[in-house]
């Protein structure tokens, strides 16, 4: 079975037949002991921290389908690298550029996405809500928020609705976790230890969901909610609304009320927090362990895993662009 692995100051890269050989080198740029992969093994390479390959090895890497996802000091994410779209189809292609193009093609879409993550934004609430938190006003004005989507006309009018819901959300935040203060928002960068954690995720589930685009028909670089801009696959952001609260959110509250995580785990500084490597690690190990958790699917009636949900959604997209199907999106039941 494939993997994903998470590499942490990966140094140098090389093939080795079907082997990848990584040369660890630390902040002082000692080489550590070789490590190898058999290529066979690897789903997908997420890599912290600098990393000298060759364009050999990419070659090798596209071949065998592999992405990387690149992260830099900071935790942030700095791109991608994509082998060559093996599934895209002209047909498919052509109606998703037509959705795009259409407004009120386009609108509809979208809706949908802030509507689904708007319906598991709630499922959260409210479970936490029958146990005593209080988030009775936040759920109230959620649903007031909700009852506009349908009604908006621009997507600069429904990213505002989408940003209001979000900001009354995490106001919950504080009343939700043990033990840690969030406060306000803050993203760049990230300033105490549940910032830190959703900017982080956040990222992570934004490379899930292009994982999964990557084995449709689906051309990421269009999409609906978020603008289509350079070097960035804005339709994974427009899946990720979806899923976000059930993948990033939920974890991050197990993490923090099950004490996985701690104040140790982060690097606290004047302006900044961020995950240590171990912190990072324990993270990483749980996103995995979340994906690769299993439901039962109500529509399909057999039990699927949290990877393969978002795959689900973007076959439900396809269907959509080529008048098939209406989007409907995924709505958490429990």
């Amino acid at each position: 079975m494939k993997k994903s692995f998470y590499l942490f100051n990966p140094g140098r890269l090389s093939r080795k037949d079907n082997t990848l050989k990584f040369l660890p080198v630390d902040a002082q740029g000692n080489e550590g002991s070789p490590k190898y992969l058999p290529v066979e093994g690897i789903k997908n390479l997420y890599c912290f921290g600098a990393l000298d390959a060759n364009s050999a090895l990419y070659n090798f890497l596209g071949k065998n389908r592999i992405p990387v996802h690149f992260f830099d000091y900071y935790e942030h994410y700095t791109g991608s690298f994509m082998p060559k779209e093996y599934l895209l189809s002209g047909k498919v292609v052509v109606q998703q550029v037509k959705h795009y193009t259409s407004d009120k093609k386009r609108i509809k879409i979208a809706q949908q996405f802030v509507a689904g993550g708007a319906y598991n934004v709630l499922r959260n609430l409210k479970y936490y809500a029958g146990r005593g938190k209080v988030v009775t006003d936040q759920i109230a004005q959620i649903e007031y928020f909700i009852n506009k989507i349908a009604s908006t006309e621009q997507i600069d009018e429904l990213m505002g609705i989408e940003g209001n819901i979000r900001m009354t959300y995490y106001e919950c935040f504080g009343e939700i976790i043990n033990d840690f203060e969030m406060n306000n928002r803050v993203k760049q960068p990230p300033n105490n230890e549940v910032n830190a954690l959703i900017s982080f995720l956040n990222m992570i589930c934004y490379t899930a969901c292009l994982d999964q685009l990557y084995h449709t028909q689906l051309n990421p670089t269009v999409s609906f909610l978020h603008e289509p801009g350079f070097r960035r696959y804005s339709l994974a952001l427009d899946l990720a609304e979806v899923f976000k609260p059930i993948l990033v959110d939920r974890l991050i509250f197990s993490l923090m009320n099950k004490k996985q995580i701690q104040s140790g785990d982060f690097d606290i500084n004047l302006n900044s927090c961020l995950l240590k490597e171990p912190g990072c690690k324990k993270v990483m190990r749980a996103w995995e362990e979340k994906l690769n958790e299993t439901i039962k699917h109500r529509k399909l009636n057999k039990s699927v895993s949290y990877r393969h949900l978002i795959r689900l959604e973007c076959y439900k997209l396809v269907k959509h662009v080529m008048n098939m199907e209406e989007y409907q999106p995924f709505k958490a039941w429990w």
